[in-house]
């Protein structure tokens, strides 16, 4: 067992850096304090104490209780779950499931939830490192009560420390103390796996920084988390991707990766840099980019790390372009200016004879029957003049389309 899993909390009064959750009078120990649960999602960064909030919450009720994670859990393994209580003769508790990472399971996956939340057969306690706006239902979250959790303070780090070292004293200086505070980037559960490497070691000589960086070498090869470095080294990526050098590219990502950056954060990124400074230049960078996100939610790190590094060195390596990004930027701005307009009525469908006395669809134009499968027919509003937002590059294959986009305007022009 864990340092961390030894001293979790098992109280709210125990628990720091939550104060507007746990104090008196909270909604949060209102509902604590309630003679029935109800579904909740705790919302926060890793290592602030969700899934601590969630065990306390889960053992406050009796109920039948279980906990998952959705890295590894599948929808079937909590229908199994659902059947096997309700299935039990003496069935008459609700089933209390925290779900940690709950935004790993997909909408469709989410609907589960919705029917059994309903019937009041089960009470969700989820937990998230993400967005709920952006990761889970609409449906879902109108079921829930969201707590926001904040990441911990140096003071809540100090707590931490002082009330390990009632049991486990440690011959740190006092800047020994900030250098690992700061090493565990917010995160107590990096920081209770630090106290613990220098337990094993049982030190008694007086531990300064310098001694401190010797005794982990490896937590201190770690790149800083915390919010600018974090921020400095995905700039550096990004640009070496968009720079086109493999090796500085790599690099980049090594260090991430050995800090312990989040893969899937990584993935995404690197999905936003195939469409962003690629894009149709070589249309399959979005493929591979994509592809390696649903091959690392399969095989997990460390052997997924491997997909990370494939993905990284194909974008480097890829013609660039940011004519897509442009593109779309403009058309966007333009669309804003002239939300007004309605598209020209022959290219609008008219399943109604009411809708086919107004003029909808007349006079369009069936492509396919047009030499070249192109008519001369315009798509803007009427009254707007037409725009060109999309203007390729002469690199990859949008030589190509740069070709198609000519082919087709002169096509256009000819009567």
């Amino acid at each position: 067992m864990s340092l961390a899993v030894k001293l979790r909390p098992q109280t709210l009064i125990q628990v720091v850096g939550q104060e507007h959750l746990t104090k008196k009078g909270t909604l949060f120990y209102n509902l604590l304090h309630a003679k029935t649960p109800t579904s909740i999602l705790l919302w926060g960064p890793p290592g602030c104490g969700k899934t601590t909030l969630a065990k306390i919450y889960q053992d406050q009720f009796d109920a039948t209780k279980a906990s998952f994670s959705a890295t590894s859990a599948k929808v079937s393994d909590i229908k199994q779950l659902v059947d096997q209580i309700r299935s039990q003769p003496l069935f008459h508790k609700k089933i209390l499931l925290f779900l940690d990472e709950i935004h790993r399971f997909n909408k469709l996956q989410q609907d589960l939830f919705l029917p059994l939340i309903e019937e009041g057969s089960l009470i969700l306690i989820g937990a998230t490192t993400e967005n709920p706006s952006f990761a889970l239902n609409k449906a879902l979250l109108s079921r829930l009560n969201i707590f926001i959790l904040n990441a911990l303070e140096k003071k809540d780090f100090f707590k931490l420390l002082q009330d390990y070292e009632k049991t486990h004293p440690l011959p740190l200086t006092d800047e020994a103390k900030e250098k690992l505070i700061s090493l565990a980037a917010g995160d107590a559960r990096i920081f209770y796996n630090l106290l613990e490497s220098l337990e094993k070691q049982q030190l008694t000589d007086t531990i300064d920084v310098d001694t401190l960086e010797k005794k982990l070498p490896h937590a201190l090869s770690k790149y800083d988390r915390q919010y600018d470095y974090h921020y400095f080294f995905i700039s550096a990526l990004h640009k070496s991707v968009r720079g086109s050098d493999p090796d500085a590219a790599l690099y980049y990502l090594a260090r991430m990766l050995n800090g312990g950056e989040d893969r899937l954060y990584l993935l995404r990124r690197l999905i936003r840099m195939a469409a962003e400074d690629i894009g149709l230049s070589d249309p399959n960078a979005l493929t591979i980019a994509t592809n390696a996100l649903l091959a690392f939610e399969k095989i997990g790190s460390p052997e997924g790390d491997l997909f990370l590094a494939e993905v990284v060195l194909y974008l480097a390596l890829c013609p660039k372009s940011n004519a897509i990004y442009t593109a779309f930027n403009k058309a966007t701005e333009f669309a804003k200016e002239t939300s007004e307009h309605m598209p020209p009525p022959w290219i609008l469908n008219a399943p109604t004879q009411w809708m086919k006395a107004q003029g909808f669809s007349k006079g369009y134009i069936y492509e396919h029957d047009e030499k070249g499968a192109i008519s001369s027919q315009k798509f803007f509003p009427e009254k707007l003049t037409p725009q060109t937002f999309y203007s390729p590059t002469s690199y990859g294959f949008e030589k190509e389309l740069k070709k198609r986009i000519e082919y087709f305007n002169q096509l256009r022009e000819k009567p």
